[in-house]
Parts: structure tokens; C-alpha cells; sequence
């Protein structure tokens, strides 16, 4: 789904190209349903994790789920300060996600934290095709945004895989 032009109350003026400014608006607002996206994925994991690691993989959850949550917003704003408009509903959200839902009853803790390590490679790649966009765009401070928060999904990658690694084997 395209990223919508504001009704002309809401249309923020801006010295960047419409062109530009519409292809970032488009990919930053596949960004934030994704965001939601994982974010759920993420607490919904927190919620549902069991095992000898219990407390350990929960907090980890937690915080990556409060890190992902902090994005959205300033990436919404993003959008709307490019002069479109951005999520209005978690239908338009399923429109726009590329983030799979986990709806299973039982999810195995490793089974969890490896479908994080994916989801969040995937939100890492899409970053830096909207990272591209921007400078394509001359967007520095929607790049700036993004420069941080891919930052932050690989961290979020690096530690989820440290956690799955088995300290006897050697993981690819």
C-alpha cells in the first residue's frame, strides 16, 4: 500500500523532492508496521516462554520488545514531517507488515529466539533499503534515524544469537 498524501491541513511543508519524499514515506512506513510486528512477536514470545532459561530469555525479551517499541514513533513522525500520512489502524498495519505472525499454542524456547534472530535480520535488511532511499532522497535525518536503529537490530541479532549458541559446537 502506498504511503497516502495528507489532506492539505496536514500536509507538512518540506524543501526535500515529493518524489524522494514519498518512496522514503512508503518504505519508513513498512518500517513502523514492521516494527508493531515485532514487537508483538517479540512480547508475545516474553509471554509464552518456558524452560530452564526461563528468566534469563524473558528479560532478554523484554528489553529487545521496549527497544523495538521506542522506534515507532519516531519513525511515524518521520513520515508525517515528510508531509504523508502514517499508520492509522492494526488493519493498516497487516497491510504493510512483512514481519510473520506466531500464532501456535507452543513455541520451543530455541524455535522462539531463532525466528527472532530472522525477523530482526529481515527488519535490519529493510532498514537499509529505506537507508538508501534517504540518501537517494537527500533525507539526512531520516537516514540519521535509521543509522541508530540498524544499530540497534544488529545488537539485537548478536545477542539472541549468543544465546543460542551451544558452547560446544561452532554456529554459522
Amino acid at each position: 500500500m502506498d504511503a497516502i498524501k495528507s489532506p492539505a491541513a496536514l500536509d507538512t511543508p518540506s524543501d526535500l523532492q515529493e518524489k524522494g519524499r514519498k518512496k522514503v514515506s512508503e518504505a519508513v512506513n513498512g518500517l513502523v508496521a514492521d516494527a508493531f510486528a515485532l514487537y508483538i512477536k517479540t512480547k508475545n514470545f516474553h509471554w509464552h516462554m518456558s524452560g530452564t532459561h526461563f528468566r534469563d530469555y524473558h528479560l532478554l525479551l523484554d528489553e529487545q520488545a521496549a527497544q523495538i517499541l521506542a522506534t515507532i514513533d519516531p519513525l511515524a513522525e518521520r513520515v508525517r514531517k515528510l508531509g504523508y500520512d502514517t499508520i492509522r489502524s492494526v488493519g493498516h498495519i497487516a497491510q504493510l507488515q512483512s514481519v510473520k505472525d506466531n500464532d501456535e499454542d507452543f513455541v520451543a524456547p530455541q524455535a522462539m529466539l531463532q525466528e527472532l534472530i530472522t525477523e530482526n535480520k529481515k527488519m535490519a535488511k529493510s532498514m537499509r533499503a529505506a537507508h538508501k532511499l534517504c540518501d537517494d532522497a537527500e533525507d539526512v535525518a531520516t537516514a540519521s534515524l535509521l543509522e541508530v536503529y540498524i544499530d540497534e537490530t544488529e545488537r539485537r541479532i548478536w545477542f539472541l544469537f549468543e544465546t543460542t549458541r551451544d558452547g560446544n559446537k561452532k554456529n554459522s
